[in-house]
């Protein structure tokens, strides 16, 4: 279910939560060997959210998310933007 920007009842805690999944599927998927969870959905619903969110706070989920399931900062980084 994607989010709709345009409501005006979205909180900053829905774009957090949107991104978050994002990062947590990019792990899941690339590093775990789960399940695959990554989905367009959740992918553009990221990118939306990032448009909005201060680079501080999608630095810190990615931070915190590495730590969280042992990933390298700069590995995940090249999982979640590959072409930079």
């Amino acid at each position: 279910m994607a989010i709709d920007f345009n409501d005006p009842e979205l909180e900053f805690a829905d774009l957090v939560t949107a991104y978050q999944s994002w990062v947590m599927a990019v792990i899941n998927d690339e590093k775990l060997g789960g399940e695959p969870l990554l989905t367009e959905d959740i992918a553009d619903d990221a990118l939306n959210a990032m448009r909005f969110l201060p680079d501080v706070v999608t630095s810190a989920i990615e931070t915190t998310l590495a730590r969280v399931y042992d990933v390298d900062a700069e590995e995940l980084a090249s999982l979640l933007y590959p072409d930079d």
